[in-house]
């Protein structure tokens, strides 16, 4: 008795590729996420020395309206990027709450959803991150035209660094939590950031990418830095600064600055 050969696919035809994963992040929510993040160390690395001010107040312009452009993305935009998703997360919190808090005379923590959990602190983490960025740039502006004047003291220069240190806290935070999920569930957790798609079959969860979008916005903040440069006669990255990076003189010029940056 012979085999029927129509039955023995494995060897007759080739193995299916693997499939790339499901789509779940679009592009212009990644192109903000590595947009903010970058001009965020920019402005918290130049935040000392009057040489790189005007690239800090640059950078800290930029996140403010690349937080505007989040605000009415999460409004106006498709669905599974709306800020409704984060309220939604953040509203269940209540009641994980208490789930731990019933569990306890129990003696027993197994009933928990741990992972609804985990995914509350992210949501909180992102909250907190677009949250911070009003009154970080507020007292940014505030400080870079000696509103502080008024009230005496250097009062609102170290508001802005309570919340430039509170917001490096909280990015800090955001990190460690991706790494350790990552660790715990065992998949790169900061993937759909990378690629936009997480691994496994089923539906994605974008239909329409958008990359024109991120692409528009990618180019809105280039223009508005080159516009920023063009209207600084010295630019805005001053020769002492570059100097000092050739130099390896890091020292902040404080008040040892002759020529300043008041433009």
């Amino acid at each position: 008795m012979y085999a029927n050969p129509s039955l023995n696919t494995s060897t007759s035809q080739p193995r299916a590729a693997a499939a790339p994963g499901r789509l779940v992040t679009d592009a212009p929510t990644r192109m903000f996420h590595w947009l903010f993040a970058l001009s965020f160390l920019g402005a918290y690395l130049t935040a000392d020395g009057e040489h790189w001010r005007l690239l800090h107040v640059t950078l800290g312009y930029t996140m403010a309206g690349l937080l505007a452009f989040r605000v009415l993305y999460g409004l106006f935009g498709p669905r599974q990027a709306g800020l409704g998703l984060l309220w939604r997360k953040l509203g269940a919190a209540p009641a994980w709450l208490r789930s731990i808090r019933a569990a306890v005379p129990r003696g027993s923590l197994a009933g928990v959803n741990w992972r609804q959990g985990q995914n509350l602190l992210m949501a909180l983490a992102v909250v907190a991150l677009l949250a911070l960025v009003v009154p970080i740039t507020l007292s940014g502006y505030g400080t870079y035209n000696d509103w502080g004047d008024v009230l005496g003291g250097d009062w609102l220069e170290e508001l802005h660094e309570f919340f430039g240190e509170a917001i490096l806290f909280v990015v800090l935070a955001h990190l460690a939590l991706i790494a350790g999920l990552s660790l715990l569930r065992r998949k790169n957790q900061a993937l759909p950031m990378l690629s936009g798609r997480v691994e496994g079959p089923g539906p994605n969860l974008v239909q329409h990418n958008r990359r024109w979008l991120a692409a528009l916005l990618l180019i809105a903040v280039l223009a508005y830095g080159a516009w920023e440069w063009q209207q600084s006669p010295k630019g805005l990255v001053s020769a002492q600064a570059l100097s000092s990076l050739t130099t390896g003189d890091h020292r902040g010029s404080g008040g040892h600055d002759d020529d300043g940056d008041d433009d």
